[in-house]
Order: structure tokens, then C-alpha cells, then sequence
């Protein structure tokens, strides 16, 4: 598969407005560049620096995303349109992520809703539970976006707070009615 695509590549023509290999016309192909083919030339470090840091990729830790910001449980308790504003947020970046289906948020809501029922003296055994579950559809489908969800139910169960756990409730509500 991996000898198809390079074949495709190769019959392509260049890029409009580009020479060989991507390059803009003028400039000189990859492998004529001072200091061989590294894009720092002939700079110790490359093209880091002196102090050998990736310059301005905020966002980025060696090569990963992180992501935005965790979702902070003491707001989630206290404030609605915190918890609105937290919703419309997964769920656009679950259209800009990921490809998962309403079915399976929805199964999802009816786990959480199934755990808040549940008696008081089994409730954190039902959220830690369900975290394990969220975790499985997360790396089963891929569901990147997701992750802040896991670990806002992480702390929700450390706490294990009625409060805490109607709120992780409403948000996951406001989750799925939104990305209907």
C-alpha cells in the first residue's frame, strides 16, 4: 500500500505555482540548502535555537495536542451557563474531531443517568464503573473529545458528591441535546 502511494506521488504534477519537490519557483530544491538537507543549516540545534526549544507551538508537548482546558468541577457546581458554555464546547469539538454517532452518547447518558438513580451506597461504584466505560467507547471509537468528560468524572467520583454527580448529569444532557 505504502509503494501505491508513493507511485501516486510521483506522477503527480507539481503543485501550481511550485517547482519540483513542493518548493516555491526561485527557491532552491530541498537538497541544495547550506548545511545539507536539516532545515537549521548549519546552526548547532538546528532550527530550535540556542536553548534547543520548539519556539512559539503553544499546544503542542512533544508532538502531542493537549487540548483545551480541563473542565473545572468547583464551576460545573456552581454555575449553569458554565455548565452550557462547557457543552457547546465538546460538542463542536466533537464535529471537528471526531466521528462518533448520537447513538453512542446516548447509550452513554443512560449509563449516567442509571448511576445517579442508583442508591447512595453503591452511586461511586456506578460512576467508577462508568468511567471505566467511557473510557473503553473513547479508545474504541476514537472519540478524542471526549477525554475531558473522563477526566471530569474522575473527579467527580473522587469526591463523590450528590451535587457533583447531578451536575456531570446535566452537562452530559446539554452534550446530547446539542449534537442532535
Amino acid at each position: 500500500m505504502a509503494q501505491e502511494q508513493e507511485q501516486r506521488k510521483e506522477n503527480r504534477p507539481p503543485r501550481e505555482g511550485r517547482g519540483a519537490q513542493g518548493a516555491p519557483h526561485g527557491a532552491p530544491p530541498r537538497g541544495d540548502r547550506p548545511g545539507g538537507d536539516r532545515p537549521g543549516g548549519d546552526r548547532p540545534g538546528g532550527d530550535r535555537g540556542e536553548r534547543g526549544d520548539r519556539g512559539d507551538r503553544r499546544g503542542f508537548e512533544r508532538g502531542r495536542f493537549e487540548g483545551p482546558p480541563e473542565i473545572e468541577l468547583e464551576k460545573l457546581i456552581g454555575d449553569s451557563l458554565y455548565v452550557d458554555n462547557q457543552a457547546h464546547a465538546i460538542v463542536s469539538r466533537m464535529r471537528d474531531m471526531d466521528s462518533g454517532t448520537k447513538s453512542q452518547l446516548r447509550r452513554l447518558y443512560s449509563a449516567v443517568r442509571r448511576a445517579v438513580r442508583a442508591p447512595e451506597s453503591e452511586r461511586q461504584h456506578e460512576f467508577v464503573m462508568l468511567r471505566a466505560r467511557l473510557a473503553y467507547t473513547i479508545a474504541r471509537h476514537g472519540l478524542r473529545s471526549l477525554d475531558q468528560l473522563e477526566k471530569l468524572l474522575l473527579q467527580v467520583t473522587r469526591r463523590n458528591d450528590i451535587r457533583g454527580y447531578e451536575r456531570f448529569k446535566d452537562l452530559f444532557e446539554a452534550i446530547v441535546a446539542y449534537n442532535e
